[in-house]
């Protein structure tokens, strides 16, 4: 069974920085494309960054320059780091996995396995 459990969450000022984690386990498949979501009160939840088997990396054009997705392989964990954090990135963010990204990594739609998120919250 996957599992994926977010942390790192919280309340920061505009300009702060945060660092977002994934732990995961049960995912037994050679290759994934694993990446970090968000859905912000009344809005559709939509695709912020994603790292795949091959090392390739995409981000969403808002948050280029200021965000950086890695992950650690020994540890299966999964990191967000987040700088220059604007209001606008407040949101629920959610870690997310499935076999391969395709074209549409930003589909939220085609992953299957969901972390229950952790809420980042930034103040102007």
């Amino acid at each position: 069974q996957v599992q994926l459990v977010e942390s790192g969450g919280g309340s920061v000022q505009a300009g702060g920085s945060l660092r977002l984690s994934c732990a995961a386990s049960g995912y037994t498949y050679s290759t994934y494309c694993m990446g970090w979501f968000r859905q912000a009160p009344g809005k559709e939840r939509e695709g912020v960054a994603i790292i795949d088997s091959d090392g390739s990396i995409r981000y969403a054009d808002s948050v280029k320059g200021r965000f950086t997705i890695s992950k650690d392989n020994a540890k299966n964990t999964l990191y967000l780091q987040m700088n220059s954090l604007k209001p606008e990135d407040t949101a629920m963010y959610y870690c997310a996995v499935r076999r391969l990204c395709g074209g549409t990594w930003w589909a939220s739609r085609l992953y299957g396995y969901w972390g229950q998120g952790t809420q980042v919250t930034v103040s102007s």
